[in-house]
């Protein structure tokens, strides 16, 4: 199978899944080890997958977690330079579960694999305390906010990064 993900001279598209997963008053992030921002653990859709079962997926891959899937919380439209192109990404997010919580470390940080177009990198993932989000660099930067509302409804945001 191969990623929603293609380049488009001079844009790039990217249709993406990610899952909130929380423990106690944490969230867990994400971020490449080479990198300071954060985001939400998830990846790429692939042709033919639903975004459920590629949010299974990712998770597995990542860092070999079984999760439950639950509602989904919310759908952006994020546009945000990356390579130097243009990017439009639409993604889900879903709150998520541990079916198993001693499959990863629930505090602190530990390491993950990632693959994207063919390249294998490390993934930093972190425990975040919810009311810290606001302290650190996480993408969209919208998400300390999101966290906050209470929301029954699916909530739809539209995200703009400049260079």
């Amino acid at each position: 199978m191969s990623d929603i993900l293609f380049n488009h001279d001079p844009y790039v598209f990217s249709y993406r899944v990610a899952g909130i997963l929380l423990h106690g008053n944490k969230i867990l992030l994400q971020k490449p080890t080479n990198d300071t921002g954060y985001a939400i653990p998830g990846g790429h859709v692939e042709f033919g997958e639903t975004s459920t079962d590629a949010l299974i997926r990712e998770f597995k891959e990542e860092i070999n977690a079984d999760i439950t899937i639950g509602d989904l919380k919310w759908v952006a439209e994020i546009f945000f330079p990356w390579g130097g192109k243009p990017c439009h990404q639409i993604c889900l997010y879903y709150k998520i579960a541990l079916k198993d919580q001693s499959q990863i470390p629930l505090d602190g940080v530990f390491i993950g694999d990632e693959r994207i177009q063919g390249r294998d990198f490390k993934l930093a993932f972190h425990w975040i305390p919810i009311d810290s989000l606001n302290q650190v660099e996480v993408y969209p930067t919208n998400i300390a906010e999101l966290m906050t509302r209470h929301s029954e409804s699916v909530q739809h945001f539209i995200y703009l990064e400049s260079e």
